[in-house]
């Protein structure tokens, strides 16, 4: 298994993006105007995820008394991995969603509403993607061979 990196997550991006902004084109007439915490969702799920990052990362370097079971670090890295894409498809949207508000939003009055919701969500999105890769960097045992320097670089 390898660690997930940020490159990993932009096709699911980039596909979310496009996704919403077609389905905005068709039927933004038809929604109700977005709500402005729709996001926040993501926010407690980082939070989570951070907090147990920080409990998870101290009993494998040992600073608790209570070793970790593999079983516990390999469902952390499932769930960071889970979440790292679920944020990028979802900041994906989100971004999908600014890009087809922002250029109506001086003209349309839900249009500006929705600026807002758009916002909150591709920020809360993107603060779950910083968690879920600290989550899965903390699952790191200290002997781990990536965080070993390879021979011949620097």
């Amino acid at each position: 298994m390898r660690f997930t990196k940020p490159r990993d997550l932009l096709p699911a991006g980039a596909i979310g993006a496009v996704v919403v902004y077609l389905a905005l084109r068709l039927l933004y007439g038809q929604l109700r105007p977005l709500p402005t915490l729709a996001g926040i969702t993501l926010l407690v799920l980082a939070i989570v995820e951070v907090a147990f990052g920080f409990a998870l990362r101290a009993r494998i370097r040992g600073a608790e008394g209570r070793p970790v079971q593999p079983l516990t670090a390999a469902r952390a890295v499932a769930l960071a991995k889970a979440s790292s894409l679920l944020g990028a498809i979802m900041l994906g949207a989100w971004l999908g969603v600014l890009g087809f508000v922002l250029p109506k939003s001086a003209q349309v009055d839900a249009a500006k509403h929705d600026v807002s919701a758009g916002v909150v969500g591709a920020i809360c999105a993107a603060v779950l993607i910083g968690a879920a890769l600290w989550l899965e960097s903390c699952c790191r045992t200290p002997e781990d061979p990536d965080e070993r320097p390879r021979e011949g670089s620097r």
